[in-house]
């Protein structure tokens, strides 16, 4: 019985070890602008089985907005995400649908998407933490510390 709750149990880490790791942030954070300080992020597990790290950047002249973000999340709320995801950067894709039918008097509102002169979208998912970030050491570490953690209760068990 006890082997049997442990194998369920290394299961269920390793499944979760295998999804895809990726920053989550605004560059109104600090840290997270063209100055990426991956120290301050946190790192959220993207809910799909093929998913994919987004960046995304927003730029009007010389002011700048980075997203950062699971393809997943980002695909709820963003109407221009280019029809090729892979791996690369591409420019957003235009919606021509986007406030068709609205009735509009106040500009700012922004409705169209037409403030910013440039939107780019670079798609990563070959590597954890990719969106603008060093290489993931720690999560090889958590795999080999949950191996030996299951490797020392079979062998108590």
């Amino acid at each position: 019985m006890h082997t049997l709750s442990s194998l369920i149990i290394f299961v269920a880490l390793v499944n979760s070890s295998f999804a895809l790791w990726c920053f989550e942030c605004v560059s109104t954070q600090p840290g997270c602008g063209d100055d990426f300080n991956y120290y301050f992020m946190w790192s959220h597990v993207c809910k799909e089985d093929n998913d994919i790290c987004v960046k995304i950047e927003e730029t009007k002249g010389a002011e700048k907005v980075i997203t950062r973000s699971c393809l997943s999340r980002i695909k709820a709320i963003r109407t221009d995400i280019p029809p090729d995801t892979y791996e690369g950067t591409r420019l957003a894709a235009k919606d021509v649908k986007l406030g068709h039918y609205v009735n509009n008097s106040i500009k700012e509102l922004d409705i169209h998407r037409t403030y910013y002169d440039k939107i780019e979208y670079s798609f990563c998912f070959l590597d954890h933490r990719c969106n603008s970030a060093p290489t993931s050491f720690g999560s090889n570490i958590v795999v080999v510390i949950m191996l030996g953690a299951i490797t020392i209760l079979a062998a108590v068990l």
